[in-house]
């Protein structure tokens, strides 16, 4: 496991100026409370001002391993796509990878409107 220099593991929140999805009626509470990024240092999911491209690389996958054992990691990344979050590692996603994903789904969608004579 790769380990940044100076970097110290601390108790992290998911940033407060993020508004997550309103609960549904059958939740017990907010996803993010259960989320394991709570515990960790929040410096892993959001890059520096001119992080270095090897750094990044693996302060990214660093956080996709917290994010692998996290039991909310599906909301998480939904969330991030709904909102959508443009900074960060969310539910195990880079913010690249995220719009990836949300391309294919535009595209997706843009394919299941096509009216079936057009194919």
């Amino acid at each position: 496991m790769l380990q940044l220099p100076h970097q110290s593991l601390q108790v992290a929140a998911v940033p407060r100026q993020r508004n997550p999805a309103p609960l549904r009626e059958d939740q017990a509470g907010p996803w993010h409370a259960e989320a394991v990024c709570r515990r960790d240092e929040a410096g892993l999911f959001f890059a520096p001002s001119k992080e270095p491209t090897a750094e990044r690389l693996a302060r990214e996958e660093a956080a996709k391993r917290v994010c692998a054992r996290c039991p909310v990691m599906v909301e998480c990344r939904e969330h991030a796509l709904l909102q959508p979050e443009p900074y960060g590692v969310w539910g195990g996603l880079t913010a690249a990878e995220r719009r990836v994903v949300l391309a294919r789904r535009r595209r997706r969608d843009v394919e299941l409107k096509k009216p079936a004579s057009a194919a």
